[in-house]
């Protein structure tokens, strides 16, 4: 059965239809009886019609009686019968399924009373006016009101056996669609968060149906976002180590030039051009080292205070502007599980960044401490400028390769747009995050959050 339409159907179905047999079955087979207050009124009314028919048998003969009972059956569709004292038929037709119960009163000289389908069977022990005992039996409808009240214990099982039964199959077909879905759902946040290899599951992809499809169709997306990504990142990785020759003969054929010609103002603005391109090299070739073997980076305990302090260090000392300055607020030593290269190089882009973009006359504020989180002990990181901040919409896009943002699209306040791209991917591989938001009341904070060394460890062990 491949449409997923007629499963649904077919098992909404099967689960009314399993409910309705199981209410029939334990309304059938559950044993019942009438409350004490519909019994008394029950056992009058017997005995109301006992008493007639015996008056009318002694009166007028067994006759009488007989046609009193066939009429009182006809006009009220009620089954009654008059016995002798030793449960012999004295008038009534149908009295066969009485005889159990005459005899039962014959011998107790007590009244027999049962309840079935929401019919009232009643006989008793009457006394005529001419001193002989008589048996009457009849069958009286209880009313539905007694049907339901008959034993609240009953009315709780037959409920009880609905919900279960409804329940047990509404389960099952709730697991049997939403199991894919949530596997799905599982792959597809681990494709976003970067792990290509992520698929749904041969098993599923087995499936005759438009889960099984829609399976099949998201592990071959899969596959394509693999391959491209991949191509993607082996294409950058080799253009940059071409790029690499050329770069370095321009450098040469730049040297010679400078050796005929003299210093002239156009080989500076080619210094710098091929200085810039050297540096955007690098920083791809980092790029695409992060994206394909950072599995491999090797790791280890890393005092980040220790770090940040030299990072600081030769920020202030590299700035181009004297009256641009950046101040450090730590909290004291804290450790984290890494790379101690690519932490430097993730931190330095990020503070140089913001030394870039700060206002003349303000600083770069750099704050680190420790904390305990819900995922365990972190280290907060936050590096805040007063420059002129991102617009809200671009704040995620920021950590792109290459992208900036309009109004820093120049070389000279923009750099190469690679250092957050480079950042975050650093930060990702150590399992920490790091996001940028506007500060108050102008300026760029990113804040980056990395687990301590002790809670890495920790969760390994």
């Amino acid at each position: 059965m491949r449409s997923l339409f007629l499963k649904i159907f077919f098992w909404f179905w099967a689960t009314v239809i399993a409910t309705g047999v199981a209410l029939i079955l334990t309304f059938i087979l559950e044993p019942r009886g009438v409350p004490s207050r519909w019994h008394a009124t029950l056992t009058e009314t017997a005995r109301y019609s006992g008493t007639i028919t015996i008056e009318t048998a002694e009166r007028d003969g067994i006759g009488s009686a007989s046609a009193y009972l066939e009429r009182l059956a006809r006009d009220t569709q009620i089954t009654a019968c008059l016995f002798d004292s030793a449960g012999r038929v004295i008038a009534g037709t149908g009295c066969e399924g009485f005889l159990s119960m005459t005899s039962h009163v014959s011998a107790s000289k007590a009244s027999d009373f049962s309840m079935k389908y929401g019919i009232a069977r009643v006989a008793i022990m009457l006394t005529g006016q001419s001193g002989r005992d008589y048996i009457f039996a009849t069958e009286l409808p209880a009313g539905p009101r007694a049907a339901l009240g008959i034993n609240h214990a009953a009315l709780f099982l037959q409920w009880g056996v609905a919900l279960l039964v409804s329940g047990l199959i509404c389960s099952l077909l709730t697991r049997y669609l939403t199991a894919p879905i949530l596997r799905l759902q599982e792959m597809s946040q681990k494709l976003a968060a970067g792990d290509l290899s992520a698929r749904a599951g041969s098993e599923l992809a087995q499936r005759r149906d438009e889960i099984g499809d829609l399976v099949c169709d998201f592990n071959a997306m899969a596959s394509r976002i693999e391959e491209l990504i991949s191509r993607q990142r082996q294409l950058t990785s080799d253009v940059s180590h071409e790029l690499r020759s050329p770069l370095a003969r321009l450098n040469v054929a730049l040297d010679l030039a400078r050796g005929r010609k003299g210093n002239d103002p156009a080989f500076e603005q080619m210094e710098d051009d091929l200085r810039l391109l050297d540096e955007m090299i690098g920083r791809l070739l980092t790029i695409a080292k992060l994206d394909i073997s950072a599995p491999e980076v090797p790791m280890m305990d890393v005092d980040l205070a220790d770090l940040l302090s030299q990072i600081v260090r030769n920020a202030e000392f590299e700035s181009r502007e004297p009256n641009r300055g950046i101040s450090l607020t730590s909290s004291g030593q804290c450790v984290v599980w890494g790379s101690a290269e690519l932490l430097h190089s993730a931190i330095e882009n990020v503070v140089r960044n913001a030394v870039r973009h700060t206002e003349n006359g303000t600083s770069v504020e750099v704050r680190m401490q420790c904390e305990s989180l819900s995922s365990g002990p972190s280290v907060r990181l936050t590096v805040r400028d007063h420059g002129p901040g991102v617009p809200a919409s671009e704040l995620t896009n920021i950590f792109q390769p290459f992208y900036r943002v309009a109004a820093a699209r120049d070389r000279q306040s923009g750099g190469t747009g690679l250092g957050l791209a480079i950042a975050d991917r650093v930060i990702r591989i150590h399992g920490g995050t790091i996001r940028a938001e506007n500060a108050t009341p102008r300026g760029l904070s990113i804040e980056i959050v990395l687990p301590q060394s002790s809670a890495i460890r920790h969760s390994n062990a």
